[in-house]
C-alpha cells in the first residue's frame, strides 16, 4: 500500500501550456485545457513528474490536507487468477515489480483482473510507476499482454519506454551468436522457470 501524501498544484501565471507536464503524468492526472494545465486531485499519485520536468516552474508539489491510500488488494480476488497470471508473464506473484513504491506482481495482476487494462489504469490503483517511472514499465506491460489487452500507448508520448526483449523471447541465433562471451541464457532461464514453477505451487496451496 502508498500513502499518497502529495499534490501537484499549477501556477497558471507560469503556465504556457507546454503540456510536458500532460507527456510525463504515470496516472493522466494532468491535461492542459485552454492552455493552462489543470490537475486532477483525485487522480493525482503525488510523483512529481510534473513539478521536476515543467520548464517555467508553474508546477509545485503541496501536502495533501488529506493523504489518499493506494495499492492493489490481492483478496478481492482468486489468488489461483492471479498465480496463473503471473505464471503466463514469467512473474512469480511475490517478485518486486516497482521497488520505488514496493508494488509486488500479486498486487498488478490483482489489478488487472478487477479491470485495469493499461499502464496508466494499473499506476492508478497500485501505485507502480509512480516513483522513477522507469524500471517497472517492462513487467506491467507483460502482464497487460498475458491477460490479453491490446496495448496502445497514449498519444502525445507517455513514457511506457517500450517493451524490451525477455530471455524467453530471445532469438537462437542471438544466444549462440553471444554464449561464448559469458552469457549463459538457458542456465538463466532455467532459473527463472523454477522461481516462477515454485510461485505456481504456493499459490496452489
Amino acid at each position: 500500500m502508498k500513502l499518497v501524501t502529495l499534490l501537484a498544484v499549477v501556477d497558471e501565471n507560469k503556465c504556457k501550456g507546454c503540456r510536458t507536464c500532460e507527456r510525463v503524468c504515470p496516472v493522466l492526472a494532468i491535461k492542459v485545457v485552454n492552455r493552462k494545465a489543470v490537475v486532477d486531485a483525485e487522480r493525482c499519485r503525488g510523483c512529481a513528474n510534473c513539478e521536476q520536468r515543467c520548464p517555467d516552474y508553474a508546477v509545485t508539489m503541496i501536502k495533501r490536507d488529506k493523504p489518499i491510500q493506494i495499492g492493489g488488494d490481492v483478496s478481492e480476488v482468486d489468488y489461483k487468477e492471479v498465480v496463473a497470471l503471473c505464471a503466463k508473464a514469467k512473474l512469480h506473484p511475490e517478485q518486486t515489480i516497482c521497488y520505488c513504491v514496493g508494488t509486488k506482481a500479486d498486487e498488478i495482476a490483482a489489478a488487472i483482473i478487477k479491470g485495469a487494462r493499461t499502464p496508466e489504469e494499473v499506476s492508478l490503483v497500485t501505485g507502480a510507476r509512480t516513483g522513477c517511472t522507469i524500471e517497472c514499465i517492462q513487467p506491467i506491460l507483460r502482464l497487460l499482454e498475458a491477460a490479453g489487452c491490446e496495448l496502445q500507448p497514449p498519444k502525445g508520448g507517455w513514457q511506457w519506454y517500450g517493451r524490451t526483449v525477455t530471455n524467453w523471447e530471445l532469438p537462437e541465433e542471438v544466444k549462440q551468436k553471444h554464449s561464448s562471451r559469458g552469457f549463459y541464457f538457458d542456465e538463466d532461464r532455467k532459473v527463472f522457470d523454477e522461481l516462477v514453477e515454485k510461485g505456481q505451487r504456493g499459490g496452489a496451496e
